[in-house]
């Protein structure tokens, strides 16, 4: 009877320290809400996160304000108070005691004072509490340096989206006293922005685009130092991000409108050089815009140099042919004799874009020519030529 008592009891005391265990490993967490107007806010989904090891909980404040959850396994967690899917309150790190209660409150205004003492520069009473005169200085201080920041920051990306809405109304408006006013506009934001911050690229890019676009729109007569405001921008530009071949580009075009042409020959060959997959697509647009500016001589350099770059690039083989017909001989008879290779290029351009918008031209000037369109042609997509005669 004693041995049975006896053992009786050691499985109790078992049975407790077994309980005692179990206890040992919960808690509880609690708190009050206190809404933006200072009341007591029901509905306040509150998300607990375990952070030492996974979990993830959450529990609602009643009507007033209070919020309850028991059972939690001991931890660290970091706790939200959300109000309507966003975050209003939080507090991290939070290490739960056993036999504890521990209460954490929220007040969903926190962060909206926050806000609004960080844009003025200024210390909220709970940043503030605690704080020694030289550690609120300081703070204070990165407040400021963060304000003027965010002011700044603000301040900038409102030029540029002011200078690029005006852009594109300038660049698609149709009334030339409108679109000047635009252009002007454009540019005195971008300009704003550069001087907020001179490190942005896209700011140098862009107005430098505005300048381009608006001097194609000036009579050639004034357009000169329009262009070398684009110039000047684009400079700005590469100064920044020297490796971009793009903004070489751009450059050698604005240099090759202008008729500056060691100044684009230079910008562009440095872009063939940092993307060799540019170089044709380069020449190319210098050309045409030499051809836009009547300097046809000076274009078929450049078409040429686009074939060079990319001996399929049909489009330079045309535009190169028409520069050589340009240089065309005509007798007393009105027989043309054109530079050697001249009828090649037509030849060329048919052969890669038989139903391309310059095909029949290119049938026309072989016609003048006096050569016969008489080739199998391939069209693209094809697998059967088809004969094509004039």
């Amino acid at each position: 009877m004693l041995a049975q008592l006896r053992r009786t009891l050691l499985l109790t005391g078992v049975g407790l320290l077994c309980v005692g265990a179990a206890f040992a490993q919960v808690t509880t967490l609690e708190g009050h809400v206190k809404g933006a107007d200072g009341q007591p806010l029901k509905g306040a989904e509150i998300q607990l996160v375990r952070t030492d090891i996974k979990g993830h909980y959450h529990v609602k404040s009643d009507k007033k304000g209070h919020w309850f959850y028991t059972g939690l396994p001991l931890g660290t967690y970091d706790i939200t108070c959300m109000v309507d899917g966003k975050a209003v309150d939080s507090v991290k790190g939070v290490k739960t005691k056993y036999g504890d209660t521990t209460v954490v409150d929220f007040d969903a205004g926190r962060m909206q004072r926050q806000q609004a003492a960080m844009q003025q520069g200024q210390l909220t009473e709970e940043q503030a509490k605690g704080m020694s005169a030289e550690q609120k200085a300081q703070l204070e201080k990165q407040l400021k340096e963060r304000s003027e920041a965010m002011k700044k920051n603000k301040a900038l990306n409102d030029a540029f989206n002011a200078g690029k809405e005006a852009l594109q109304a300038a660049e698609a408006g149709t009334d030339p006293a409108k679109a000047n006013a635009d252009f002007a506009t454009a540019e005195q934001n971008f300009q704003k922005a550069g001087e907020l911050d001179p490190t942005q690229i896209a700011v140098w890019a862009s107005l430098a685009e505005t300048e381009a676009s608006w001097a194609k729109k000036q009579p050639a007569t004034q357009n000169k130092a329009t262009y070398q405001k684009a110039a000047d921008a684009y400079k700005k530009a590469i100064a920044l991000k020297p490796d971009d071949a793009a903004l070489y580009n751009q450059l050698g075009n604005v240099y090759g409108a202008m008729g500056s042409m060691p100044e684009a020959t230079e910008a562009l060959t440095k872009a063939a050089q940092l993307d060799p997959q540019m170089a044709a697509k380069a020449y190319y647009n210098l050309g045409a815009n030499l051809v836009n500016t009547g300097k046809s001589d000076q274009a078929a350099d450049f078409f040429k140099k686009a074939i060079d770059a990319d001996p399929n690039y049909a489009d330079a083989h045309y535009q190169y042919g028409i520069c050589l017909m340009a240089k065309a001989q005509v007798d007393a008879s009105g027989k043309i004799t054109p530079p050697e290779g001249t009828a090649d290029q037509f030849q060329k351009y048919l052969e890669l874009k038989p139903d391309g918008p310059f095909a029949q031209s290119s049938k026309d000037m072989l016609a003048q020519l006096g050569s016969k369109v008489n080739t199998t042609y391939k069209a693209p997509g094809s697998e059967k030529g088809s004969k094509r005669k004039k």
